[in-house]
């Protein structure tokens, strides 16, 4: 652990075994979360025609999710936090049945919306409990094994929940898909239930803890460095298919291939960024946004040539796999007292950066085009870089 981190410690109540299976069944409820998550991308156009919609209508049904995450996680961290923590996970995750159901009998895009809605509370209640459920589930040495186990389940939905929506919806249509997310929530709560021991609430979250919260200078680092390299991450991603058939000019195959490889770089970086987290959080988010950085400018400047690209590609993968478990592990030792708040900070500054980070690109690539769009997202990365190198030591001493 970092010395200078050390004053921001407070002492909670630590497991001395952990308790494996708890972690795993995090890790399949996120799985089944992001994989209904993503459905709709690879399903966009039968649903319209189904619901008798336009396609950028049915579209919708992705930013809704999105939209209620973000103010979700605040809310049930704050909502229930009187509540056994085990109950509210089995009722998030019973949001992703019902959810999942309602989208696969609806007969109306506002039907949809509405489990989309549902589904977006799930969603931001989870993420928000995420890092203070696995503190409660094995001791504080484990936890960035803890978390690269529940982040490979993010990263194995993103790889599988495109193709196999698709392949569904193609056989059987594509109502058929969102029965996938419903059976892998039923056997979810059931493994929750077993292996999940009851977690009473540990401390009372409202907007004043939220506020005490954001008033540590690690905290603010941290959300800085996501705001920063998430925002660039996802200025890039969003458009990197354009820029994979206009710039090194892929075949459709090619480009299919290289955003697998990018998935299954995400899916290694988590354990690479696990290992990094034990040694050092910080370390680990400077080398992961480093990497993200170091893709970026090479793709922008190299990027037409394809074997370049190709590389580049995967190292993002790679890197950005890496992020999300060091986020998490320095927010572990940043605010161990209040973890949920701390979560629930964290989720709203992702979805901030997430969505800013599209716009942005998509005023640039209009404007620039796609190399613009990845020199703007190496340029963000970079200084989410120097924030967590150079600015975290003097202001963690200031505490």
């Amino acid at each position: 652990m970092d010395r200078a981190m050390a004053d921001e410690i407070v002492s909670v109540e630590q497991r001395t075994e952990p308790l494996w299976a708890g972690i795993i069944s995090l890790a399949l409820g996120v799985f089944a979360l992001v994989t209904a998550e993503f459905l709709p991308a690879s399903l966009l156009t039968p649903m319209a025609a189904d619901l008798g919609v336009s396609i950028g209508a049915a579209g919708q049904s992705v930013t809704t999710t999105s939209i209620v995450a973000g103010f979700a996680g605040i809310g049930v961290v704050i909502g229930t936090s009187k509540y056994d923590r085990r109950n509210v996970l089995l009722a998030l995750t019973a949001l992703l049945v019902v959810s999942s159901v309602i989208a696969s009998f609806a007969s109306t895009l506002p039907i949809l919306l509405a489990s989309r809605f549902l589904l977006g509370i799930g969603l931001g209640g989870f993420w928000a409990m995420s890092v203070a459920l696995a503190m409660r589930l094995v001791p504080s040495e484990l936890m960035p094994r803890a978390m690269s186990i529940i982040m490979g389940g993010v990263s194995l939905a993103t790889v599988t929940a495109a193709p196999i929506g698709a392949w569904v919806g193609a056989t059987l249509g594509w109502r058929y898909a969102f029965a996938i997310p419903a059976v892998l929530g039923v056997i979810t709560l059931i493994i929750q239930a077993v292996a999940i021991p009851a977690l009473p609430p540990t401390a009372s979250a409202s907007f004043a803890t939220l506020a005490a919260v954001l008033r540590r200078p690690a905290i603010r680092l941290v959300l800085g460095t996501i705001l920063l390299t998430v925002a660039g991450h996802f200025a890039g991603f969003t458009y990197i298919r354009p820029f994979m058939e206009t710039v090194p000019h892929f075949g459709i195959e090619a480009v299919g291939g290289l955003l697998l490889a990018f998935g299954i770089g995400g899916f290694i970086g988590n354990f690479v960024g696990g290992w990094l987290a034990e040694r050092s959080p910080r370390l680990g988010l400077a080398t992961a946004a480093s990497g993200i950085a170091l893709a970026m400018f090479v793709t922008a400047f190299a990027g037409a040539t394809p074997a370049i690209a190709a590389a580049a590609i995967v190292i993002w993968g790679l890197s950005f796999g890496a992020f999300p478990v060091n986020v998490q592990a320095f927010i572990t030792q940043a605010a161990p007292d209040e973890a949920e708040s701390a979560g629930a900070l964290m989720l709203t500054a992702f979805q901030i950066a997430i969505s800013s980070g599209a716009i942005i690109g998509g005023l640039l690539i209009d404007q620039i085009g796609a190399l613009g769009v990845f020199g703007f997202a190496g340029l963000m990365a970079l200084v989410g870089t120097l924030v967590v190198s150079t600015v975290a030591r003097a202001r963690l001493r200031e505490a």
